[in-house]
């Protein structure tokens, strides 16, 4: 075997050692940056300037001159440059600019994924340098290209390279998303707290307790399936409490919509009571005034309204397609619907409407009610219907006497019916008025 001489050995081993240590030092900066982007990351309070590292990050961890993050603005379908950098003065402004320039003539797309591959194919020989990009995607979506670029061949397109910006481009997506979550859960919270508001507004326009009527004990619940509630149930002295109005309602839809449309019902159904109209001129006049509002909300009201005077225990009434209140007669025990032919607030402008007359006996009981109870299912799929309420009602004036404990047997009734595996979605409302002995 032939000597070798010992500087050539020398010299190759150092050679060997600084290449050793060369890498070393690349590996240690890499860890080092990558580290810096994940603190920044873990304490993540402003997107923006989070974002202004990035373009820095992958620069360095690739061995580019320049770095640019594209973010798609989804107002204007297209790609925008959100950040850039370059370690160099020289000719990088100008380049850019013409990054911009470039961005601008891009055609309008559905999604930022389909320009990847104009993207890495057509930058280098525009811009007259090296660039490899990769995607950073949000939930599953695209949502811009991170862009790293050198004037040296063959350094920022290795592999090792590309995978080293995937994890960049990785960790940016990551911060768009936390404030993508961030902002939802602030907008979460300021609409909680409007529905808040307007549920605790609704519960100070509905009768807080049932008032004082000569010959007549009342109780009344409303259960809203949501903050906010459609229904609606009012009690309102007429001609100086003469005769006193109950009523009952029902907006189509829940939530915050049907509740807005609930007070407006209210606010104009008091006013056109105090005109001392009949119950089926009340109800015309009412159509009319809230037809146009609620064609336009595409929404309709059912309502019942009823007149009842102290001194001849007479109740006076009109239906607007409102589930018909049970009447139940102690003498002898049967059950009675009262119901007039009338069409729903809001659906014809010109709708007609029929009184309806009715005397009551000591014993009565009213059971005026929303359709949150018949529509009630069970676990297999069954509804409590009409047929199951007034069987309800039948057992519970045979059973109670006092307008509190008939509610809260019904309402039993309809929580048993439902069980545990069932479902009320609906507001569910009860009126119970019972003429004294």
């Amino acid at each position: 075997m032939p000597d070798i001489p010992r500087a050539l050995t020398l010299e190759g081993v150092l050679t060997l050692k600084e290449l050793v240590a060369r890498s070393q030092r690349e590996h240690r900066k890499i860890q080092e940056l990558l580290s810096y982007l994940g603190s920044a990351l873990r304490t993540l309070h402003n997107l923006n300037q989070f974002l202004q590292l990035i373009p820095v990050i992958a620069a360095r961890v690739c061995d580019g001159e320049g770095a640019a993050l594209l973010l798609w603005r989804e107002q204007e379908d297209r790609l925008v440059l959100h950040q850039f950098y370059s370690h160099r003065e020289d000719g990088w402004a100008a380049l850019r600019t013409q990054l911009e320039n470039y961005l601008q003539q891009l055609p309008r797309t559905a999604t930022a994924q389909a320009l990847g591959e104009p993207l890495e194919r057509e930058l280098p020989a525009l811009l007259g340098v090296e660039a490899i990009c990769t995607a950073v995607i949000v939930g599953g979506q695209v949502q811009g290209w991170l862009l790293v670029f050198s004037e040296q061949s063959g350094v920022v397109t290795t592999d090792a390279r590309r995978q080293l910006l995937n994890l960049v481009a990785d960790q940016t997506a990551v911060a768009i998303e936390q404030e993508q979550l961030r902002l939802a859960l602030r907008e979460r919270e300021r609409l909680d707290r409007e529905l808040e508001l307007g549920s605790e507004i609704q519960k100070h326009l509905l009768p807080e307790r049932c008032p004082q009527i000569p010959g007549l004990e009342l109780a009344s619940r409303y259960f809203m399936a949501q903050r906010v509630g459609g229904d609606y149930y009012d009690f309102i002295p007429v001609a100086g409490g003469q005769r006193w109005a109950i009523v009952i309602g029902d907006v189509m839809g829940k939530g915050v919509p049907a509740g807005l449309i609930m007070t407006m019902t209210r606010g104009m159904l008091r006013s056109e009571v105090l005109r001392g109209h009949s119950p089926a001129d009340i109800l015309s006049h009412l159509n009319q005034v809230m037809y146009e509002d609620l064609t336009n909300s595409h929404r309709f009201v059912t309502l019942f309204y009823s007149e009842y005077d102290p001194q001849t225990r007479r109740l006076t009434f009109c239906n607007a397609a409102h589930n018909p209140p049970l009447l139940w007669r102690c003498c002898p025990p049967t059950i009675q619907t009262l119901d007039t032919a009338g069409m729903l607030i809001g659906l014809e402008p010109n709708s007609c409407y029929e009184n309806g007359t009715v005397y009551l006996q000591a014993g009565d009981v009213l059971v005026y009610y929303t359709d949150g109870l018949t529509d009630a299912v069970d676990a297999y799929g069954n509804r409590f219907e009409i047929t199951g309420l007034t069987q309800a009602v039948q057992e519970a004036c045979s059973l109670h006497t006092r307008p509190q404990d008939i509610l809260e047997y019904l309402f039993m009734r309809v929580k048993a019916f439902v069980g545990t595996r069932g479902r009320a979605e609906d507001d569910m409302t009860l009126v119970v008025a019972r003429v004294s002995d």
